[in-house]
């Protein structure tokens, strides 16, 4: 398969779609969804419907062109030992952690897998052929199978959809830069529960030190005149 052109910043970016895979971060009822964990905590969620329009979008265009699709959710066991105790940052920094603290009866009901809250948004589900993964901390490579998967399968470029841009997108985008990986962000199909600006500041900082920002646009108008994957045999 040639490889195609990306319009990007700050430089359009040459990718192969063989090689390629959109990594959809936490797209969970936690930070999508009213009632979710972010709501429940008082976040703005209000951005999250936008992208999971967008997410859509790209998931479709990306299957029909062979381009791997791997799903992240965020969470832990349900007596939270993978979270961390006192000792472990996470502990300290997590915000759903925090939130229980505060509210004990939502113990068990924040990203505890097998909990409505883990679960990926209806809009989202994953199709035959998907990767689902699992992920502890913010960075999809951490104690993850991530590099494994990819490695294995060849894949070099990744593209990133999801929540939240400024947390576990750039930080996983980060590692992956650490670990030789292309990394694109679609501005549009990821979201930050908070001020504009933050969004703007891990966009920039991403486009400036650590990989390429582009569109959802973009990448249906390029990755779209592939054709379909089913005919390519």
């Amino acid at each position: 398969m040639p490889t195609i052109t990306l319009p990007a910043r700050p430089d359009p970016l040459q990718i192969d779609p063989a090689t390629t895979a959109v990594i959809v971060i936490d797209m969970q009822n936690a930070y999508a969804s009213p009632g979710g964990y972010l709501d429940l905590a008082g976040f703005d969620i209000s951005g999250a419907a936008r992208v999971i329009a967008n997410t859509r979008g790209v998931l479709e265009v990306a299957r029909a062109a062979g381009v791997q699709v791997i799903y992240f959710q965020n969470g832990w066991d349900p007596d939270y030992i993978e979270a961390g105790g006192p000792g472990s940052p996470n502990w300290h920094k997590s915000n759903a952690l925090k939130t229980m603290r505060a509210r004990p009866e939502l113990r068990g009901t924040l990203l505890a897998r097998g909990t409505w809250d883990y679960e990926l948004v209806d809009e989202l589900q994953p199709q035959p052929g998907d990767i689902c993964l699992h992920k502890s901390r913010y960075s999809a490579f951490f104690n993850s199978q991530l590099d494994s998967v990819l490695r294995s399968r060849g894949i070099r470029t990744l593209v990133f959809v999801g929540i939240a841009t400024n947390v576990c997108v750039e930080s996983t985008l980060r590692d992956g830069f650490f670990l030789e990986y292309f990394g694109v962000v679609l501005e549009d199909a990821t979201h930050q529960a908070g001020p504009e600006f933050v969004q703007q500041a891990a966009l920039y900082n991403i486009e400036t030190f650590f990989g390429w920002v582009s569109s959802v646009a973009d990448f249906k108008g390029v990755v779209g005149q592939i054709a379909p994957h089913s005919q390519e045999t």
